[in-house]
């Protein structure tokens, strides 16, 4: 089989400024100790939590936490999923980390096995290492070459494209291909500029500006390189990351004809199509024969599922026989439930996890935060928004957390700052959350409102 790996787009997910936008990471010094004064990371208070939590962040990197699992358990609000976010910036961002909530598996378009293998699939990454014949060096010289069109007509087409570049060790012209000039311009590229372009597949790569112009401008925000040694021509290791799954989707798509009922049947196909065991199969052998080689190097990501109580048996039978795979990411799992029923058995086991599973996890457990660290987590989240609010009115609102939920109290404060637009006021006073807690029920208060009110609504 000829794995297909160029033009891969990796399929990792684009996340926006959220409920977690301020985690940085674990906030831990060298022995393991949570602090977050020498180092802001974003988390506040689950110290204990933490700690562990870099325990199993220094056997991911020690590669030996392959094949296992985490655990994180505890009540509602309590940083779970703050938590597996910090440890997933404590591995930085080559390591592919892949988020999921165990409701995600009843698809109705594909089976929740799939799911999973996906989302498994998802977290295990490949740096492939290839050594390539490219050129390299400054770009000096871009002439389009432009001959008569064959069709007739006026208009003119580019028949080849000239360019110079330029290393220390000397210079060089090459006579290239049109398509060429079409990856320049997409690429915006200009003379000055630093590029490579392989010689096989014709990609063209910007390095950056060359530092010989980095006196252009006093105000720049350009990355300046230097100008490359060695010979124009040269071999080069090129290093692509990329995911099991991003092989899977380049390789399962069908090569359809030109024809009219081939470009139907791809329209009419649907979005979502499941890819076979025997495809898998096969991209792993090629994937273990270029690790034997010596040409990739395989990189296990975590699989974050949240929720995990949302799971049924069938899919903790799957769970459980994934993890014993010779190819596995690390598996971190999260739940806010004691016991309860395991879903689709009539068996009670803690958490809702079956209890050969939780055997095989190494579990963490998450605490009810105090006053003060809610009031903490409330300031941060204030200075991630942008927000202008006074200490007394998130003193107010660490109240208003203590009394209901961090989550409900944190809810609070971007209609705050409407209604501080609305008044033209230069912070968020006491007066607008209060104003915002009468207007918006948490879901105690709304609870007891139906309870006196039961028979105004329909059963």
């Amino acid at each position: 089989m000829v794995m297909k790996i160029e033009s891969i787009n990796s399929t990792i997910r684009s996340e926006r400024v959220a409920a977690h936008s301020h985690i940085k990471g674990l906030g831990l010094d060298e022995n393991f100790v949570a602090t977050s004064a020498t180092k802001p990371c974003g988390l506040v208070g689950q110290e204990s939590a933490r700690e562990a939590a870099g325990v199993v962040v220094d056997l991911i990197k020690n590669k030996k936490m392959s094949g296992r699992a985490v655990l994180l358990a505890g009540p509602p609000g309590t940083g779970k999923t703050a938590i597996a976010l910090a440890i997933a910036q404590e591995l930085g961002p080559k390591v592919p980390f892949c988020p999921m909530v165990g409701s995600e598996v009843y698809s109705s378009e594909i089976k929740k096995t799939e799911v999973l293998m996906e989302n498994f699939r998802r977290s295990i990454g490949l740096r492939i290492k290839e050594t390539k014949e490219v050129y390299e060096g400054e770009l000096t010289e871009l002439t389009p070459e432009e001959t008569e069109n064959s069709l007739g007509g006026f208009t003119k087409i580019i028949s080849h494209v000239i360019i110079g570049l330029k290393t220390v060790k000397g210079v060089k012209q090459l006579k290239l291909d049109p398509a060429i000039y079409e990856s320049l311009q997409k690429e915006k590229i200009s003379v000055g500029d630093v590029i490579y372009i392989e010689s096989n597949s014709g990609a063209v790569k910007r390095v950056g500006r060359c530092d010989a112009y980095s006196g252009e401008y006093d105000l720049e925000a350009e990355e300046y390189v230097p100008l490359p040694r060695g010979e124009v021509h040269k071999k080069r290791e090129v290093i692509q990351d990329v995911t099991l799954h991003d092989l899977d989707v380049a390789n399962a798509r069908p090569q359809g004809g030109n024809d009219i009922m081939s470009m139907i049947s791809q329209l009419l196909k649907p979005k979502k199509t499941e890819i076979t065991d025997k495809l898998r199969n096969e991209i792993n052998k090629v994937v273990d024969g270029y690790i034997e080689q010596g040409i990739a190097e395989l990189v296990p990501g975590v699989l974050f599922i949240d929720e995990v109580h949302m799971l049924d048996i069938e899919c903790f039978t799957y769970l459980h026989r994934a993890l014993e795979s010779t190819i596995a990411p690390i598996v971190i799992l999260a739940t806010n439930r004691g016991e309860c029923m395991v879903r689709d058995t009539e068996t009670v086991a803690p958490h809702g996890v079956p209890s050969d599973l939780l055997d095989r996890l190494l579990i963490i457990k998450t605490l009810p935060y105090s006053p003060q660290e809610m009031v903490g987590i409330i300031r941060i989240r204030a200075q991630i928004e942008g927000l202008s609010i006074e200490d007394q009115a998130i003193v107010r609102l660490g109240e208003i957390a203590c009394q209901t939920t961090l989550r409900y109290a944190v809810q609070l404060m971007t209609p705050a700052n409407v209604l501080r637009q609305v008044y033209k006021k230069e912070s968020i006073t006491v007066s607008e959350v209060d104003e915002l807690r009468d207007v918006f029920w948490n879901a105690k208060r709304s609870g007891q409102f139906l309870a006196c009110h039961d028979s105004s609504f329909m059963h």
